[in-house]
C-alpha cells in the first residue's frame, strides 16, 4: 500500500491514504469522514470544470455532472485505479465489496489528496481519473430521467415500489420496482436504493421502447 500511487500522485502523509483505504468493519479510524469531504469536492470540481468548458444550460449540466459522479461510474474508476487489493476490511466483513463501498472510498481517496496537498492538485486528479476532458463521449446512463420523459409524453403515471433489503448493513442489496399506471413492469436489485431505482428504470424503459408492455 505504501507504494500505491494515485493517478502518479504519492502521499507525503501515509495514513491519510490509511484512512481512505479502511473500512468501518476494521477500524473506527476510516474512509467515512474523508469520503464527506471528498463527495463534496467531487460535486464542485466537476460542476466548475462543465461550467467553465461548455455553454449548456443548467439542467444540462446537472445531468452532466450526474453522470460523472455516480456510484456507477466511480465504481469504473475504483477498478481502474487497481483499489481492491488494498481496501483494508475487518474480519466481521462478508462478502464481496459492494459498489457503494467502492464509490465511497473513491471519494476518500480524492479527500485525503485534498488535505495532503492543496485544492489545484485535487481537481487536476480528479479530471484524470475522472476523464472529464471526455464528456462527449460519455452513455447518458439516467435512465429514471428517459423514463419519466416517456411515460409523461404517453399520460401515464410512474411509481418506485421499494420491495426488500438484505444483507449486512454495510453490504445491503436493495429490490425495487417500477409501476406504471399501477402496473409493476421492471424490478431490479442493488447495492443503493438509487442506483436499484436505476436499473428498474432501465428494464421499464427498454420494454416500454420496444413494446414488451
Amino acid at each position: 500500500m505504501m507504494k500505491l500511487k494515485i493517478a502518479e500522485y504519492k502521499f507525503k502523509n501515509k495514513n491519510l491514504l490509511i484512512n481512505a483505504l479502511t473500512h468501518s468493519s476494521f477500524s473506527k479510524e476510516n474512509y467515512e469522514r474523508l469520503e464527506f469531504l471528498g463527495d463534496s469536492l467531487l460535486d464542485f470540481i466537476v460542476g466548475e470544470y462543465f461550467f467553465l468548458k461548455t455553454n449548456l444550460a443548467e439542467g444540462a449540466l446537472t445531468k452532466l455532472r450526474s453522470s460523472f459522479v455516480s456510484e456507477e461510474y466511480l465504481c469504473t474508476v475504483f477498478d481502474t485505479l487497481n483499489l481492491k487489493e488494498h481496501v483494508i476490511l475487518g474480519k466481521s466483513f462478508k462478502g464481496e465489496i459492494s459498489n457503494s463501498i467502492k464509490a465511497d472510498i473513491v471519494e476518500a481517496i480524492y479527500g485525503a489528496i485534498f488535505l495532503d496537498s492543496n485544492y489545484e492538485t485535487v481537481k487536476g486528479i480528479i479530471i484524470k481519473t475522472l476523464k472529464l476532458y471526455d464528456y462527449e463521449n460519455i452513455e447518458d446512463n439516467d435512465f429514471k430521467t428517459k423514463l419519466q420523459e416517456f411515460v409523461q409524453s404517453k399520460g401515464k403515471h410512474i411509481v418506485y415500489k421499494f420491495i426488500s433489503k438484505k444483507g449486512e448493513n454495510h453490504n445491503p442489496t436493495f429490490e425495487i420496482g417500477v409501476c406504471i399506471d399501477k402496473n409493476l413492469i421492471s424490478k431490479a436489485k442493488a447495492s443503493s436504493k438509487q442506483k436499484a431505482e436505476n436499473l428498474a428504470a432501465k428494464k421499464a424503459y427498454e420494454k416500454l421502447k420496444n413494446n414488451l408492455c
